[in-house]
């Protein structure tokens, strides 16, 4: 047997051919939804990163949240992101495209620093608390990405619950065991723009997905 690359080859396609026919199966596979015109496209390019139509059922956004991550995006606000992974995968180009003032250094992580790592290890209590506590001034106004760390989103809701904190949105899908269905629950109450998954599902690359599909939507406003 020939290795199945050669139908490729000799039938050549690019990346963004192959990506144009994947939403295009998408589209044409995808189960009836309530998704608005808007909403879907986010959906579906968290689709095309899992291939995984279930999450049509879990997707959540709040009325707001399309049009608050527009606007934010078009502004050049900081992105806060809970893991480092978020940080890379996030494109420059997607958001230079949306707005020139985007650079390396818009995209926000702390979780890593000396000075979190210090903290976390005297109060016995996760990195992703701290971290988002010394990103607090950034997430005034800005987008912050959770694709990891529930213990982050919650500690994000209470400041925004006792500070009076007001992110421009919240992409809220961390993953995992402990606390992160709570985590999500509570975002949907806290009155801010939210886009989430319900359930123990989620991942750094869901959240970036999200972030680039915003970003083709904010070029269209």
């Amino acid at each position: 047997m020939k290795p199945l690359i050669h139908e490729l080859l000799a039938d050549p396609l690019s990346g963004e051919q192959i990506e144009w026919h994947s939403m295009a199966i998408i589209d044409r596979e995808a189960p009836p939804h309530k998704f608005t015109p808007e909403q879907w496209p986010v959906v579906r390019r968290m689709v095309h990163t899992t291939a995984d139509f279930s999450l049509l059922d879990l997707v959540r956004f709040s009325p707001d949240a399309i049009n608050a991550a527009c606007h934010a995006l078009g502004a050049g606000v900081p992105i806060y992101a809970d893991s480092n992974m978020i940080r890379a995968g996030i494109s420059k180009a997607r958001l230079q495209r949306v707005c020139p003032n985007y650079k390396a250094e818009s995209i926000l992580c702390h979780v890593a620093d000396a000075d979190v790592a210090d903290q976390a290890r005297q109060s016995s209590l996760p990195r992703s608390l701290f971290a988002v506590r010394k990103a607090a001034a950034n997430l005034q106004g800005g987008i912050a990405v959770f694709g990891n760390a529930p213990v982050a989103l919650l500690e994000l809701n209470r400041l925004i619950q006792e500070t009076g904190l007001k992110p421009a949105l919240v992409i809220g899908m961390p993953v995992g065991f402990v606390h992160v269905v709570e985590s999500k629950q509570e975002l949907m109450d806290m009155g801010v723009p939210y886009i989430t998954i319900e359930g123990r599902r989620g991942g750094s690359p869901l959240a970036v997905s999200v972030v680039h599909a915003l970003c083709e939507l904010a070029l269209r406003s």
